[in-house]
């Protein structure tokens, strides 16, 4: 519906189901393109974005050193928690 200046409400031309589902799901921005797309509000945020846009995706030392402690035995990892906090987050939904 579209509501119009005079208090009124006026039934907003029909959508298709393709553009009630596309618009439903957006793909999530990288945090590149949204340092990118986004226009800055205050000069003093543009070097932080211009770190966070250099910054990997995915922090590759991080991750091996996890993996290292996991096979020391030094962080418990447990599959079958994770698997049920995976489906609680998503709903059970496959």
């Amino acid at each position: 519906m579209k509501i119009v200046s005079n208090g009124g409400i006026t039934p907003a031309a029909p959508v298709a189901a393709s553009e009630r589902i596309e618009a439903a799901t957006p793909a999530a921005p990288t945090a590149q393109a949204v340092v990118a797309e986004a226009p800055l509000a205050s000069e003093v945020l543009k070097p932080a974005a211009a770190a966070l846009a250099a910054m990997p995706e995915i922090d590759e030392a991080r991750v091996a050193e996890l993996r290292d402690a996991i096979a020391r035995g030094e962080i418990g990892f447990d599959a079958g928690k994770l698997a049920g906090l995976i489906l609680r987050y998503h709903g059970g939904r496959g």
